[in-house]
């Protein structure tokens, strides 16, 4: 999903939180809500480009 209220950050969609939803960043990390107003399906390369992030990440040491 794309939160495009935060600059388009790609998050994935983890519930409903009141009248938010609840995604967390594809590489790992702290949840944020985000209106479901602002928030879209990601694309084929939105999608790509948070994959090889988070393949980034764990290669690193750093997803959660």
């Amino acid at each position: 999903m794309v939160d495009t209220s935060r600059k388009d950050r790609v998050g994935e969609f983890c519930g409903v939180a009141g009248p938010y939803w609840a995604l967390r960043p594809v590489r790992g990390g702290t949840e944020w809500e985000a209106d479901p107003e602002h928030v879209r399906p990601a694309d084929r390369v939105e999608r790509l480009r948070a994959e090889t992030a988070r393949c980034n990440a764990r290669s690193e040491g750093r997803l959660l």
